[in-house]
């Protein structure tokens, strides 16, 4: 059996338009061409595919939070602090990467208004992954600050990514770290400022309203998480 007859009609597709996407970027032109080369009939492709190349860049995306996962997997990161564990997890995000332009790409195409949601679903998911894989105990608002402060310094990351051209992307790794330590000193400035005993009154009632915050219990919420109501709310 030939290896590709396992694989799905998106799969194909995506595996077929690689070749095409740093040319004409991921538009109907790398559709039409992958269809072409895959041997799939454009009519029958876009039934699997309904946005055309848009859903292969999203599978592509998909595709590498796999490949993250499997590398995550089989490295030892019992020895490192959380902050480098962080960091390891979004170099290998990274680093499993093949093309920079394949990215660069769907980064320009994921920047257009009518899909600028659809990429921050991505770099959200891409950023749950990383905080699951590394078991994130907290279900409350935390949940949501964690993955939301992720996102952007995976997104910062990858623009710089995109423009290093030092070797081993060693510039890149030092521009993450940096991100992480400025995360760190806003941790930091938080916890001094709860040990402040008027501020901490004064926040009496923000806090308590964000404690009410829960996080998501089912994984195939479209926005995760909701609002734990208490007996004046019903």
């Amino acid at each position: 059996m030939n290896q590709s007859d396992n694989l799905s009609i998106a799969e194909r597709l995506l595996n077929a338009a690689m070749g095409h996407v740093s040319f004409d970027g991921w538009g109907d032109k790398t559709f039409r061409a992958a269809c072409k080369d895959a041997e799939i009939d454009e009519s029958i492709a876009r039934l699997h595919c309904p946005n055309g190349a848009l859903d292969l860049a999203i599978l592509s995306h998909t595709q590498g939070d796999q490949a993250m996962l499997k590398r995550l997997g089989a490295t030892d990161l019992s020895g490192l602090k959380f902050r480098e564990k962080i960091a390891t997890a979004i170099r290998v995000r990274l680093e499993v990467l093949d093309d920079k332009e394949i990215v660069r790409r769907a980064t320009t195409l994921f920047a257009l208004p009518h899909n600028m949601k659809r990429g921050a679903d991505l770099i959200w998911g891409t950023s749950d992954l990383i905080w699951t894989t590394l078991v994130d105990t907290s279900d409350d608002y935390n949940w949501y600050s964690k993955r939301t402060i992720l996102s952007a310094v995976y997104s910062a990351t990858v623009l710089y990514w995109l423009g290093d051209t030092s070797e081993d992307h060693e510039q890149t790794w030092d521009f993450l770290d940096r991100r992480i330590e400025n995360v760190m000193q806003i941790e930091k400035a938080k916890s001094r400022l709860r040990e402040n005993t008027a501020l901490t009154r004064l926040l009496a009632g923000p806090t308590a309203l964000l404690s009410r915050v829960r996080a998501p219990q089912n994984s195939q919420n479209d926005r995760p998480g909701f609002w734990t109501p208490n007996s004046k709310d019903i």
